[in-house]
């Protein structure tokens, strides 16, 4: 029984401070400014987030098994600009294209993830050089497809489909959370979730404990990719275009800095997917009320920046006691 308070503690510890922080924002937010609490901004303070937090949920499971992604940003622009691309593939039914486009971005996602789970799963390469040298490759490919430029679809059913409100939930924020839901379940009752904390946790004992190491951190950045595969092709839905340039950048950073906000070690062996989704929300909400305040947004990137260095050393803080 003992023990099992003990546990208790240590999960409220490593995460539970999220949620304190996100209610306390919100209770600040809303008595400060009463903007802030109307039901529109609160709905598109989570419509805005959901892109970057999507690809977080793959991020956590990254980084809980002791990896790192910085390609999920460029990987999010090449499959948003090659599924566009492709709905001119398939003539006629506005349905079938939307399908075909779906289907491109879900498998260009899964193909720039199997590639940096091979480089660092089986090629035992660092996960930083790696996703470092495939997030140029990503981004190189994406402009050189649309010249540089905004891809675009004349397609109405892509952006009715994708922009979607139910009680004012957005579909890609209903997304979000759904897959919240489905990845908790994953990381806590099934054995890949259990064997991606022990990888991250100690990779020699798990080898020893005869884990699939290499194959576990595979799985973590296929995933990680179909992510942002899903992720790319809601974004492009929000406008029928979606930008080779632009998209997707800098969401690797606030994927981060979401999930070491959550409580998810950023040693690896500790993860906590409800605490990424409070992460996210938290983020999204700190950009929205500099935006009321007036701050410029090329200054917010310093606030996510200044973030990750305060999680990070209150995490090593933690375990030095």
């Amino acid at each position: 029984m003992k023990q099992v308070v003990l546990n208790a503690r240590k999960l409220f510890a490593s995460s539970g401070g999220v949620y304190i922080a996100l209610a306390v924002l919100l209770a600040v937010c809303s008595v400060s400014n009463e903007y802030f609490r109307n039901p529109q901004n609160l709905a598109n303070i989570t419509r805005q987030v959901s892109y970057s937090g999507i690809i977080a949920l793959g991020m956590t499971f990254v980084i809980a098994a002791g990896g790192i992604d910085l390609a999920v940003g460029s990987l999010l622009a090449l499959a948003g600009v090659l599924s566009i691309l492709s709905m001119d593939l398939a003539p006629g039914s506005p349905a079938l294209q939307l399908a075909l486009a779906f289907a491109t971005a879900l498998g260009v996602g899964a193909l720039g993830g199997a590639v940096n789970g091979v480089l660092v799963g089986a090629a035992r390469i660092q996960p930083f050089i790696v996703t470092l040298g495939t997030m140029s490759i990503y981004r190189s490919l994406a402009l050189y497809f649309a010249d540089a430029g905004l891809v675009s679809t004349g397609n109405e059913l892509y952006r009715t489909a994708t922009s979607a409100t139910f009680c004012m939930i957005s579909v890609p924020a209903l997304v979000m959370v759904l897959l919240t839901v489905f990845f908790t379940v994953v990381m806590r009752s099934t054995r890949f979730g259990r064997h991606v904390c022990a990888v991250g946790s100690n990779e020699r004992v798990a080898r020893y404990a005869a884990i699939p190491t290499g194959r576990i951190k595979f799985r973590t950045y296929l995933l990680a990719g179909v992510l942002a595969g899903l992720s790319a092709f809601l974004l492009g839905g929000r406008l029928s275009s979606i930008s080779s340039s632009g998209a997707g950048l800098s969401y690797e950073l606030d994927a981060i800095a979401a999930v070491i906000i959550g409580g998810t070690a950023m040693t690896g062996g500790r993860a906590s997917v409800p605490g990424t989704l409070a992460g996210v929300l938290l983020l999204g909400i700190v950009s929205n009320v500099l935006d009321m305040w007036g701050i410029s947004v090329n200054l917010q990137g310093t606030v996510k920046g200044l973030v990750i260095i305060i999680a990070v050393l209150i995490q090593y803080k933690r375990k030095d006691s």
